[in-house]
Parts: C-alpha cells; sequence; structure tokens
C-alpha cells in the first residue's frame, strides 16, 4: 500500500454543486436524480457549505406518515439552502494523502469532504467520500 497516494487520485473532480441562492427542491431533485448524497454550496466561485441527502431527509415527513407530500413540498419552499446546508465544513487539499483522509472520516461523523485548492481553500476542485476510500483500500488487496 503506498504511503503518501494523494487524495486527487481518488476524488471526484467533476462534481456536481449547487448555489447558495437555488431552492431546497432543485438541491433535492439533483441529489434524487443523479444519485449522489452529499452537495458542495458555492456561492459566485467560492465553497460556503456542504448539503447532504440527510439533511434533506430530516426535513421530510413522507417517511413518516402516509399522504404528507404536500407538508413536504411547503417546508422545503419555507426554507433555504443556508438553513440547511453545514456552514465552513471541513475540507482537504488536493494534496492531502488518502491515509489523512481515512483519518479525518474515522474520527468524525460525517461521510464526504470537499477537496480545495491547496492555495486557496475557497476554490472547490473535487469531494472525496468514504465510498472512495473503502474502494481504494479494496483494490489494495
Amino acid at each position: 500500500m503506498k504511503k503518501r497516494e494523494p487524495v486527487s487520485r481518488i476524488m471526484t473532480e467533476n462534481v456536481l454543486s449547487v448555489n447558495i441562492d437555488d431552492d431546497l427542491k432543485a438541491v433535492k431533485n439533483l441529489i434524487n436524480s443523479k444519485k449522489i448524497r452529499h452537495v458542495p454550496v458555492i456561492k459566485g466561485k467560492k465553497l460556503v457549505g456542504i448539503i447532504s441527502k440527510t439533511d434533506l431527509n430530516r426535513l421530510a415527513f413522507t417517511g413518516l406518515f402516509e399522504d404528507q407530500e404536500d407538508a413536504d413540498e411547503a417546508i422545503f419552499e419555507m426554507l433555504n439552502i443556508s438553513q440547511v446546508m453545514t456552514h465552513k465544513p471541513k475540507v482537504v487539499s488536493s494534496a492531502n494523502s488518502i491515509k489523512e483522509v481515512a483519518e479525518i472520516f474515522a474520527s468524525s461523523e460525517f461521510h464526504a469532504l470537499p477537496v480545495v485548492n491547496d492555495t486557496d481553500p475557497t476554490k472547490l476542485e473535487g469531494i472525496v467520500t468514504t465510498t472512495d476510500v473503502i474502494k481504494y483500500m479494496l483494490d489494495q488487496y
């Protein structure tokens, strides 16, 4: 196993993101249609947060009660991305090692990290998830 393999080797580079001014329904549709679980949030060209499928599921009643789609729609219209997302998420640089990323995941409760530029920590370059790290580890065996 390579000890200093950079996270850039396993990260998703063409990451889908949303603008902080988008509405929550657009985020929900993106997550569902692309079958992804985490979406970085940008303002202009700067990373300002991350929103997850879990964040959106916490707002929904349809899984708990029958015929509550209208209630879900109302909630998604009342709230905005900024009220639901994680502000100032933990990030890693594309030069960080996969080992360092794995250590962060092992000691944290989140499952995705935005990957930012080495010199500009607001410039989004990609995203890495626990699934990416697990697949890398499996490839080593």
